[in-house]
């Protein structure tokens, strides 16, 4: 358990915790400490979906901007290496992971809740890439996993200008997935990914990695990443147990044991 960050499992489920006042910014030892958490949950198998939180006031307001003003390009080089690391980190997290948004998600913020598979935000959050108004771009992410999500337009407005979005915004451009009251915003992502805690849980990794593989692919190379996928589930007992259940009772009723 780091000094910043710290895992808390209730059940399946897992929440990473982001726990640095006033601002949740993401200094280099918050950094590794989410790159930790993010590998803690991954190897865990009790953990079978995922919750990345920042608190009821925020989720991360971005970078430490005081670490970073004095940097050198050399410095930076290294430093930005570690940054997208300790994210990609939570985006190979091979459990369905939703980010719980409440009030801002702001640069390297909406950076880490882009890793996550889905996104709930409450009614009064507000997310953004404001990287531009410092002088530099986004680090961490945002240029590519922004418009892969939203598309480039969208992005390129989000990222050029550095303008705060807020909830109803993000809503309607599939930035985030689900807008809640702001006191209800934990307890949403937790019914979100709770659905997936008693599913197939290699099924549901194979399934993440072939569309987010895909999507850095061109389609004959996704279509093979998805056939290998497929065809690997046929060692799973949870395919043995979910095909004989469909055949013996229909859909939907078949208790999978994750293996």
């Amino acid at each position: 358990m780091g000094e910043f960050v710290r895992v808390e499992t209730d059940g399946a489920i897992a929440t990473i915790r982001l726990d640095r006042p006033p601002m949740n910014a993401l200094n280099s030892q918050v950094q590794a400490e989410i790159a930790q958490a993010a590998a803690q949950v991954s190897d865990d198998d009790q953990v079978r979906a995922v919750v990345i939180y920042g608190g009821e006031k925020v989720f991360a307001a971005g970078a430490d901007i005081k670490e970073m003003a004095d940097a050198s390009y050399a410095s930076m080089a290294a430093t930005s290496r570690r940054l997208q690391d300790s994210f990609t980190a939570v985006a190979r997290i091979g459990k369905p992971v939703v980010a719980a948004i409440t009030g801002y998600a702001l640069g390297g913020g909406l950076e880490l809740a882009l890793c996550a598979d889905f996104r709930v935000a409450g009614e009064s959050a507000k997310v953004g890439q404001p990287e531009i108004l410092l002088g530099v771009i986004p680090g961490a992410g945002g240029t590519q996993r922004l418009p892969r999500l939203i598309g480039p337009a969208r992005a390129k407005d989000i990222v050029f200008t550095g303008r705060f979005v807020g909830a109803a915004e993000a809503l309607a451009i599939g930035l985030v997935d689900k807008v809640v009251p702001d006191d209800q915003v934990r307890q949403a992502a937790v019914d979100l990914v709770a659905r997936y805690a008693t599913g197939p849980a290699i099924a549901l990794r194979a399934a993440k990695q072939a569309i987010d593989e895909g999507l850095d692919a061109d389609l004959d190379t996704g279509l093979e990443i998805e056939r290998l996928n497929f065809a690997g589930l046929f060692a799973t007992e949870d395919q043995r147990t979910g095909m004989r259940s469909f055949v013996e009772n229909g859909p939907g009723k078949a208790k999978f044991a994750g293996r």
